[in-house]
């Protein structure tokens, strides 16, 4: 197992570990936990392309990493009170779906897209958003609705970008 796997089999442990703080009531640690997964993400991506150890393990396991990580915090600030149902319900339902898309697709023998720009960006806004909801500064619940609006969009460039891809294959 290379260097950017074992990052991102890193955020699968960290899953637990932020839930537990953050049921706990340990609200800034959690948070440091979620800023730790997001530089892991950043930096196995950055590694693995650099090195030439990009692996279908890790093409496979980094968005699926990315995705429950996402949903665990979604889940905790839904249970929290912080975040209003309709918002953690359309991201549940968004992250769900990239899940299973992506997993049917490539066990279909599909190619898949690399990040983009659109998605970097709409990452940023979330963990923007988990910041200021996490700090309660003003407007996280607002920032969140931006990123998710903006993961919308994300979606059908990659999808069509997907069907460019495999068609052309």
């Amino acid at each position: 197992m290379n260097i950017p796997n074992l990052l991102t089999m890193s955020r699968f442990v960290m899953i637990p570990l932020f839930i537990s703080l953050y049921m706990n009531d340990h609200r800034v640690s959690a948070l440091l936990v979620i800023l730790v997964a997001g530089l892991t993400d950043l930096l196995d991506g950055y590694i693995a392309r650099r090195s030439g150890q990009i692996t279908l393990t890790g093409i496979m396991l980094d968005p699926l990493a990315d995705k429950l990580m996402m949903l665990s915090v979604v889940a905790a600030l839904l249970v929290g009170g912080e975040i209003p149902w309709s918002a953690a319900i359309t991201m549940g339902v968004r992250e769900v779906g990239m899940i299973a898309s992506s997993a049917f697709f490539h066990f279909r023998g599909m190619r898949t897209v690399p990040a983009n720009v659109y998605g970097k960006l709409t990452t940023f806004v979330y963990y923007l958003a988990i910041l200021l909801l996490f700090l309660e500064q003003p407007g996280g619940v607002e920032l969140l609705w931006t990123a998710i609006v903006l993961s919308f969009v994300t979606t059908g460039v990659y999808f069509m970008k997907f069907k460019r891809l495999n068609q052309a294959s």
